[in-house]
C-alpha cells in the first residue's frame, strides 16, 4: 500500500471520528439546553406564584363550595369570573408547558397539584358552561387537562410535610 493510500485512510478515520465527536457534542449540548429550559420554566413558575393578583384570586375562590354550578358561579359576579380567569390563565400556561415537556410534571404536581385541584373543583363547571355559552370548546382546555392528570396521580401522593418529615439540612 502506498504512503498516499495510508494517509488517505488515516484522513478518512479522522474525519469519521470528528463527525462522531461533533454529533456527540451536539447531543450533549441539546440535552443541557433542555435541562436549562426546564429549570428556567420551574423558576418562572415559582416566581409567578408570588403575584398579588394570584393570591387575591385564590383567596376569593377557595371558600366556594366544590362543584358549584356554572350558573351559580357566574351569578356571584364579575369579580369571581375575573379571579377564575387569572387562575385559569396561569394554569392554562402551566398545562401547556407540561404537555410540551418544557416544565416537569413532577415539579408542577408537587408545587401546585393541591392548589390546582382545589381551584378546578370550584371553577370547572363554570369553565364548561363558558365553553358552551361562547361555543369555544378550547376555553380552559389546558387547565382541565392538567387537573385531570394531577387528579389521576393524587391517590399516590403523600403531603410533603409527611413524605419528607425526616429531611435533614446538609
Amino acid at each position: 500500500m502506498s504512503d498516499l493510500a495510508v494517509y488517505a485512510s488515516y484522513a478518512e478515520i479522522f474525519s469519521a471520528l470528528a463527525i462522531i465527536g461533533g454529533a456527540i457534542f451536539g447531543l450533549v449540548q441539546l440535552h443541557e439546553f433542555r435541562q436549562r429550559r426546564r429549570y428556567n420554566s420551574t423558576v418562572d413558575l415559582c416566581r409567578g406564584f408570588s403575584e398579588p393578583e394570584l393570591g387575591k384570586a385564590i383567596t376569593l375562590l377557595r371558600d366556594l363550595p366544590e362543584d358549584i354550578s356554572g350558573e351559580d358561579f357566574a351569578a356571584r359576579g364579575k369579580e369571581y369570573e375575573a379571579a377564575a380567569l387569572v387562575l385559569g390563565m396561569t394554569f392554562e400556561s402551566i398545562g401547556l408547558l407540561v404537555y410540551m415537556r418544557a416544565a416537569s410534571f413532577t415539579v408542577v404536581q408537587q408545587l401546585t397539584g393541591g392548589l390546582l385541584l382545589m381551584i378546578w373543583r370550584r371553577i370547572g363547571n363554570w369553565v364548561i358552561m363558558t365553553r358552551q355559552t361562547h361555543n369555544n370548546p378550547r376555553f380552559g382546555e389546558w387547565v382541565q387537562w392538567l387537573a385531570e392528570r394531577i387528579e389521576a396521580e393524587e391517590s399516590t401522593m403523600t403531603p410533603a410535610y409527611e413524605a419528607y418529615a425526616d429531611w435533614k439540612k446538609d
